[in-house]
Formats: C-alpha cells, structure tokens, sequence
C-alpha cells in the first residue's frame, strides 16, 4: 500500500494558492480517475483510497494547514501501517521554477514548514518527494505561497499537474532512481 500526501491549506481562500501546489496535484488525479475525498477527522485528513495496476493508494489532503502536515501524515501512517518508503509527499518548491517539478528521496526540509512538520512527526527525512515549482519568488516568500496563481500561470500548471501524476506513477511502479531519471 502506498500513501501519497498533497499539501496545501484548507479553506476556499486558498484554493489556488501556490502553497496549494500539492492539492491541486490530487485534485487533478481525483478527476482524471474519478475518486472522491472524505473528511476523517480522527486522521486530521481528507482521504480517498484509490487501487490502480494492481496498488492501492491512500491519498491525502491534511487538514491541519500547511504548518502541521506532519500531524497528519503521522495519523495516517499509524493508522494503515505503512513504511515511509512507501511515502510521497507531493508540495510546492519556491526555488523552482513554474512549469517543472523535481523527485528526491531525501533531504532537508529548504525552508518549507510543511515538510519541517514531516519530518518532527516521522523522525527522518528519508522519504521521497515530489516538488512543483511555483517561482521565480517576488516579495516575502510568506506573502508570495499565499497568492494565487496568475491566469497565465493556472494554464502553464495543468500540465505540471499531469506530469507529477505521471512521476508519482513511475517512482510507485519503477522506483526513485529511474523515476528522477525521466522527470528530473
């Protein structure tokens, strides 16, 4: 079983903020593949369980707001019993540019207190990851994750959105190593 967490922040204001890069990613999936999200309180999550080429996937939204991810995530992780290599964690990278999307399998948190949160809660920062760009930053990166995306910026991001559904499809099925090779 795998588990896949978007992060984002809950709340019609936020909807198409770039902070909310990794909701709009399972947003998108949730269309493509007709599932649905249902609020589990006690998981500090909206979840959706999905089987595709033989995988069951959790998916996850928390619900906890950017800054407590790892609350959720934790949640979930104890709840199903799943081994953080089977984690990804989908999110927005302010140090990438708009249209590209990076996978790693570790490293430290770059300033995004999302990913902090993840890594108090797991204990480690060996779980892999898929970044969506939302630079260049202009202003005070607490002011600019907030704002939504620009009209032309929403049409450059579909495909974002697609390409990261496909990446998370290869590092499930062939493993991090040749997805980065094809994505990165």
């Amino acid at each position: 079983m795998k588990l896949i967490a978007g992060l984002g922040n809950i709340g019609e204001k936020y909807v198409f903020t770039r902070h909310n890069a990794g909701f709009m990613v399972l947003d998108r999936w949730s269309y493509v593949d007709s599932f649905s999200f249902k609020e589990e309180s006690k998981l500090k999550a909206y979840i959706s369980r999905f089987k595709t080429g033989g995988e069951d996937i959790i998916f996850v939204k928390p619900t906890t707001f950017m800054n407590l991810s790892g609350e959720a995530v934790r949640a979930v992780i104890d709840y199903y019993k799943i081994d953080i290599s089977d984690l990804i964690i989908i999110y927005d990278d302010i140090a990438l540019p708009l249209g590209t999307i990076r996978l790693r399998a570790n490293g430290s948190d770059g300033g995004h207190n999302g990913i902090k949160s993840i890594i108090k809660h797991l204990g480690t920062s060996n779980f892999n990851r898929i970044k969506i760009g939302i630079g260049p930053q202009i202003g005070p990166s607490e002011n600019y994750v907030l704002q939504n995306f620009s009209k032309e910026q929403m049409e450059a991001l579909k495909n974002v959105l697609d390409k990261a559904i496909d990446a998370a499809m290869a590092l499930m099925h062939n493993g991090i190593a040749e997805a980065q090779n094809k994505f990165n």
